[in-house]
């Protein structure tokens, strides 16, 4: 967000003279790039505010929203005050033509070159005593990407056999986008969560490959007294159980006492006692005694106020899908049924994270997405800089999703957060760029095409720069998370790149806004003026009538 700022701000001061007065060439500057900085603050705000908000069920999530929401504030803060005033500051520096490193009086040419080879490596600048319109504006188009911009880039960009292959090209970039989409998934793997090299991958993998057909170790716990000598809680708990791999100690009891020919409908003293006594003193059955909890009770008698049995279900290939529809449907009978018991595994708590880490955000991107054209209604200048915003912004989010599943990401906590980042970041980049090219009253398209990528497309691509070799070491930190993040930010820079220097430039070129009406409109007031010269020729009279 910091980075659009100042190299907008940087570039539109280079673009000014420096024989201006420098409240002149601050008051320029922010006339030009505070106003839709403002509004892209605004849109981060709202956004990471709806994340921040009671909307959000996930901590994690709100308190990244919320770290993201002062960051943002913090940064608009520092642009408006600090940056301002550094503006201000080059400004008199250049106008007493002083070093903007060292602030020490640069010497005219002729003098540096009397100088020591070190001095005039230090001291080198431009220097200007006689600042013209064209003087400044030349060093500021010497600049190399400035250069390769305005001489190069542009004309090739605009070339009309160019154009069909940038529209073929986005056109495969639709259909790789399609074909990513067509396979999300949603991310609930441990190994996900944790560094790429520790001993839980490696089990992760193991389990994955040799036995993927079975679900993780269900832990069902009983945390009440129930009637456990009762025939009808027998049955209720041997149907709860049903059609799963069990390692019970109420059943192998059961079986230990059919094997007795003992029936299992006896008394609480006598269930109680021959479980105690007799079951758990077997060797083979001594192992279940870690499993039951008795407690002893006023009469002296001994009871089950707890127990616990493992559960393992049997799984296709869906493994995902099935435990979780297996977990919804333990846990609603878990509410209804007489016997209170709760099911448990550590992965539970990463499939609930992320049921409900994708459901929210992706409400609350949906949120951000109506506030966002809500929004720019009221700030966009032509309604038609609203609408190539929009779906500049739908395209950028549509290929972001189907790149990312092409490149093994799956639609968790994090990638959601990039998803909404995302939103942000497409209008940030493409929102000067449109708003150049829809304002502009004179010449061609193809002519507003080059004037706004002369005027925008150098900041946006420093800024693209500058992110790409920020984002670079989040690629060698070793876990999944961290790495996740990376791919995504990095998608997310490719694909707003692509937009912004190239499909945006060779759609406006033929799509809408039309500069037919605004150039006709110059035509005519072209001709008046001619009439009026021919006049102001002729007539002393007309002269003085038209000074007047």
């Amino acid at each position: 967000h910091g980075l659009f700022g100042t190299f907008e701000m940087l570039s539109s001061w280079r673009r000014t003279r420096e024989d201006q007065h420098v409240k002149e060439r601050v008051a320029a500057v922010f006339s030009d790039c505070m106003l839709p900085f403002t509004a892209s603050t605004a849109l981060h705000v709202v956004t990471f505010g709806i994340g921040a908000s009671p909307f959000t069920n996930i901590e994690a999530v709100r308190l990244f929203c919320r770290n993201a929401c002062i960051s943002v504030l913090f940064n608009y803060l520092y642009i408006l005050t600090f940056y301002g005033s550094n503006l201000v500051f080059a400004g008199y520096l250049e106008n007493n033509y002083r070093h903007s490193l060292f602030c020490r009086r640069v010497p005219k040419p002729e003098l540096l070159q009397q100088k020591p080879a070190w001095y005039r490596f230090l001291m080198y600048t431009h220097y200007n005593e006689e600042a013209t319109e064209a003087g400044p504006l030349r060093a500021y188009e010497s600049h190399l990407l400035v250069a390769f911009m305005k001489r190069y880039y542009c004309d090739w960009i605009t070339n009309t056999y160019v154009k069909p292959f940038v529209v073929l090209f986005y056109l495969v970039y639709v259909s790789f986008a399609l074909m990513g989409y067509l396979q999300v998934s949603e991310g609930s793997d441990l190994s996900n969560v944790v560094a790429t090299e520790t001993s839980t991958i490696a089990y992760t993998r193991a389990q994955q490959r040799y036995f993927s057909s079975y679900s993780p170790v269900i832990g069902f716990y009983i945390y009440e007294s129930i009637e456990y000598w009762n025939t009808s809680v027998q049955e209720d708990l041997l149907e709860y159980t049903k059609g799963f791999e069990r390692i019970s100690w109420f059943e192998s009891y059961l079986n230990y006492l059919h094997g007795l020919n003992i029936t299992t409908s006896l008394s609480r003293s006598n269930f109680t006692e021959r479980l105690r006594s007799g079951f758990l003193r077997q060797p083979r059955y001594v192992h279940f005694s870690d499993d039951i909890i008795f407690a002893k009770r006023a009469d002296g008698e001994f009871d089950v106020v707890a127990s616990r049995m493992f559960l393992v279900a049997k799984t296709t290939e869906n493994k995902r899908e099935e435990m979780s529809i297996l977990l919804d449907t333990l846990r609603k009978l878990s509410l209804t049924s007489r016997v209170k018991f709760i099911i448990f595994n550590p992965s539970f708590v990463y499939m609930d994270r992320y049921a409900s880490s994708v459901g929210a955000p992706l409400k609350n991107s949906c949120i951000a997405a109506l506030f966002l054209l809500f929004f720019s209604t009221f700030l966009a200048a032509d309604p038609l800089v609203n609408a190539w915003l929009t779906v500049t912004v739908a395209s950028v989010e549509f290929g972001l999703v189907g790149f990312m599943t092409l490149w093994q990401v799956e639609l968790d906590c994090v990638s959601v957060l990039c998803l909404i980042y995302g939103v942000n970041y497409a209008v940030d980049s493409s929102a000067p760029l449109v708003s150049a090219f829809a304002l502009g009253r004179e010449s061609t398209r193809t002519r507003w095409v080059k004037l706004a990528l002369e005027r925008h497309g150098v900041p946006a691509l420093q800024s693209y720069l500058c992110y790409g070799a920020a984002l670079l070491p989040l690629a060698a930190v070793p876990s999944n998370l961290t790495r996740t993040l990376f791919r995504c930010l990095f998608l997310t820079a490719i694909i707003t790149a692509f937009h912004c220097l190239a499909i945006l430039p060779v759609l406006l070129t033929f799509l809408p806004p039309s500069k037919k009406k605004r150039r006709e409109r110059k035509n005519a007031a072209e001709n008046r003026e001619e009439i009026e010269c021919v006049e102001m020729v002729d007539s002393t009279r007309v002269v003085d009538q038209i000074t007047t």
